[in-house]
């Protein structure tokens, strides 16, 4: 059996005009000879399919106001391949009366469209929600013939002022009962992720009818979709339950145009998690990452062909590619983008599939050579990025050898006259770049299309953050080995993108190799709003559930511990979040029970991918604990039962992981009492990051030696004694002047924030570079622990997993603090 597939090609210089206005590994070598066309290409063989039946969606939204003179409303068909903004397909709404549209859509039966309404008058305007966000997509459908009612909520022109009401339930396996963790639902243009409960909440719903859908990301469970009413005030509770979908083989066979570059990875790019899609908004409007794409194999005949294990009955919209959804995509004849779709039959597959083109219109392909400086390290992968009209994903380039890399660009060209572009380590654009382009908002380098082909010869003279280094000296000091279960650890920075999913192999083998036992990944939440608070994982800011489990197992399987430390991403920031809070009383509520399926969704995360211990705790949540106070030291308001409260979620905590707990505290000058119901714990997690001189010139080791020692001995372990509990001692010190009194000068006054020296903040010019200070300050405080055997671990914080820059963050990658971990782990494991 053959299944349907669709190619739908659209000419897209109105829609990228849209976009515009819309939006405010491992490589084989390449002989450079290989850049010539292939002489002898094979035929392909085309799809001979079987039509897929279709289904007549029928969509109905209700407008909050009339349109205006000369406007027109138009429904959005997204492609997520592509970018969200990039290739849409508009169709315009036929009046039913003023405040009601509809139109007629045909699709193939089993599709999912994702949608969204966009009001054309002088300005093109998008729908937004009622906490004025803008709505990503809408979702469909298409199990049979089915009206879709939706009610828009507002403009972003014309912010909502109205009522509002809810959604909650939870998603769970019809078969099972199990609940589903990071099930999408979707209902009103808002959406939210499952938690490993199962839970869902959709704030902000105008009173109505909404169409509520959930989706998986893997596309593993069947669609489910019905209408949900909403008034105003009330949470309307909406349990859904969703049918597990059979895997079946699926192989992808493609013929490739004959001037595809010989030795350059052909990809898939798709929409589901396997397939690249990140569910995020990304540079440039993109959701696709070039490094999570499948790679297909060349075969003997020179097509390309691919196997996966795929849902059957599952929508598969897909394309092939040299970059990523956007770039370096196939092409039809006319230069607009592919998009395919498969409906995954129930059997096994062989999808026969040719490229028309790589380019689009009459410009000429343009093929990019760049020369790396020779300290570029051995597996970084260099990629390139474009700016058409805002910096988009970086792609990887492809290697040559001999510090030379290429990459040769064929679309899409007809869009473009002079653009932008950049080189990068590991696709760190903006953190790890070459040094002429460096920056978030680095200009970049400038080129032009042409009729004619382009070679464009470029040199990096060096990368930011990576100078050339003479090796690190280490005075040998005599270690005392630990006994027991010491920890030797190393804790992930918490900041997180999509393309970092591919290096953590790497970086898992780079901390194994500092003599590690721990590795400590910090997957987070966003809190986005604190009234209503809205506190859930978020695509492309948080890592989604699978990704975590990756990472996790990626250090597994170097036998390494692995250690989940779960923390709140606080927005707009720590201190605007906890003012803007109401703290009233079902406001607390609320608060407790999302941090509650925060900590247990995170011991779920840990339990079930074999992780060793789980951290809680930190400073973000200071204000909710028992006699919790603001940053500015008002009183927060917390409960009263708040001590009861927090003994329940880590009851409930424990009843789901059997590993060990253990409670992070922060220590940046004095230590605080310690809530009681630590004694539910097994350990304490020390954020220390306490000044050790008084003033810079005393910043000795010998000084900073005995100022850690008397920080231990005079305010530690009284502190320990008090709850009985073991201490891992977690260090936190920027490469920065001034770290060591405990205060970076802010540029304004006052104290920097250590994080603002972090990847991918800009950097602060006025704070000095000072490598051997963060050398030091570790260098105290481990000779302080090397004489201190009540102390059960050290750990090192803020490690940057893409790549390794001497830059003034507290991240040790790459730099000589790591040099100097690599002498003392092993030798505190008596190795």
């Amino acid at each position: 059996m053959k299944p349907r597939h669709h190619s739908i090609m659209v000419q897209v210089s109105a829609a990228f005009m849209l976009a515009l206005v819309s939006m405010s590994c491992t490589f084989s070598l390449l002989d450079w000879g290989s850049l010539a066309p292939d002489e002898n290409p094979q035929p392909g063989t085309g799809p001979t399919a079987t039509p897929q039946p279709l289904a007549e969606l029928t969509f109905n939204v209700d407008l909050p106001a009339p349109l205006g003179q000369g406007e027109t409303l138009y429904i959005a068909v997204l492609d997520e391949v592509t970018g969200l903004a990039l290739n849409p397909l508009l169709y315009q709404m036929q009046p039913v009366d003023t405040l009601r549209y509809t139109f007629k859509l045909p699709v193939p039966l089993g599709s999912v469209v994702k949608y969204r309404y966009i009001r054309q008058g002088a300005a093109i305007v998008q729908e937004d929600t009622s906490l004025g966000q803008l709505v990503r997509y809408r979702m469909a459908y298409a199990g049979g013939p089915a009206a879709v009612d939706d009610k828009l909520t507002s403009w972003g022109d014309q912010p909502y002022t109205g009522p509002t009401g809810r959604i909650n339930g939870t998603v769970t396996n019809a078969q099972t009962g199990a609940a589903i963790p990071n099930a999408l639902v979707l209902a009103g243009g808002v959406s939210a992720l499952t938690d490993s409960l199962g839970q869902y909440s959709l704030e902000g719903l105008p009173p109505g009818t909404h169409n509520l859908v959930a989706y998986a990301l893997d596309g593993t469970f069947q669609p489910f979709q019905q209408g949900a009413a909403v008034a105003q005030d009330q949470t309307t509770t909406a349990p859904i339950s969703v049918t597990s979908l059979p895997m079946v083989q699926v192989t992808f066979v493609v013929s490739v145009p004959p001037n595809t570059v010989v030795g350059a990875p052909v990809r898939l790019a798709g929409n589901l998690l396997s397939l690249g899609n990140s569910y995020a908004d990304l540079n440039g409007g993109l959701s696709g990452v070039a490094s999570r794409m499948p790679t297909l194999a060349q075969t003997s005949d020179g097509r390309y062909s691919l196997t996966l294990r795929l849902p059957a009955g599952a929508d598969i919209r897909y394309k092939y590619t040299l970059g990523d959804g956007f770039w370096n995509s196939e092409h039809n004849q006319d230069g607009g983008f592919v998009i395919r779709q498969l409906i995954v039959p129930n059997v096994d597959t062989v999808v026969n599939d040719t490229v028309e083109t790589w380019q689009a219109g009459p410009s000429a392909p343009i093929t990019f050579e760049v020369t790396v400086p020779g300290n570029t390290p051995a597996n970084d992968i260099v990629h390139i990025q474009f700016n058409p009209y805002g910096w988009t994903e970086p792609i990887p380039m492809w290697p040559v050898g001999n510090n030379k890399w290429i990459y040769k660009l064929f679309s899409p060209l007809n869009m473009l006259g002079s653009f932008g572009y950049r080189y990068c380590r590991n696709g760190q654009c903006g953190a790890a770049d070459d040094v002429a382009t460096a920056g978030p908002t680095g200009s970049g380098r400038t080129v032009s299309t042409s009729l004619v082909s382009e070679n464009i010869q470029d040199s990096v003279r060096g990368w930011t953050w990576w100078p050339e280094a003479d090796p690190v000296t280490i005075v040998a000091v005599p270690v005392t080995a630990r006994q027991g279960a010491f920890w030797t650890g190393i804790e992930f920075q918490r900041s997180y993108h999509p393309n970092w999913q591919g290096l953590y192999p790497q970086a898992m083998q780079n901390i194994q190799a500092l003599g590690s036992n721990f590795a400590i990944i910090t997957p987070t939440w966003t809190a986005s709003g604190a009234n209503p608070l809205i506190f859930a994982p978020t695509p492309g800011q948080d890592p989604l559930w699978a990704d975590a489990q990756q990472a996790i197992q990626y250090g597994r399987a170097l036998n390494l511990n692995v250690a989940v430390f779960a923390t709140p991403r606080l927005q707009p920031s720590y201190n605007d979040f906890w003012a803007q809070a109401p703290r009233g009383s079902a406001w607390w509520d609320a608060w407790f029970a999302r941090y509650r399926a925060f900590a247990i969704y995170h011991a779920d995360l840990a339990g079930q991918s074999g992780a060793q211990a789980l951290i809680l705790g930190g400073a973000e949540i200071l204000p909710a604990l028992p006699g919790g106070t603001l940053p500015d030291g008002s009183p927060s308001n917390v409960p009263a039962d708040a001590e009861t409260r927090w003994r329940a979620i880590l009851g409930d905590v424990r009843a789901r992981f059997g590993g060990q707990v253990l409670w992070a505290v922060p220590y940046e000058n004095t230590l605080p009492t310690a809530p009681a119901f630590t004694d539910q714990v097994d350990a304490i997690y020390l954020l220390w990051s306490a000044p050790m001189a008084s003033n810079p010139s005393g910043a000795t080791v010998e000084a900073m030696t005995t100022e850690a020692g008397r920080r231990m001995d005079e305010q530690l372990l009284p502190f320990l004694a008090s709850i009985r509990k073991p201490v891992v001692i977690a260090i936190n010190y920027p490469s920065a002047a001034n770290a060591a009194v405990g205060c970076v000068p802010a540029p304004g006054g006052g104290c920097l924030d250590w994080a603002a020296l972090a990847r991918p903040f800009p950097d602060v010019q006025s704070v000095s570079l000072d490598l051997t200070g963060q050398a030091n300050l570790y260098q105290a405080v481990l000779q302080a622990v090397n004489q201190r055997e009540w102390i059960s671990g050290v750990v090192s914080r803020g490690y940057y997993p893409p790549a390794s820059l001497m830059d003034k963050s507290t991240s040790i990658h790459g730099k000589m603090t790591a040099d100097l971990l690599w002498y003392w782990y092993p030798r505190l494991l008596g190795k």
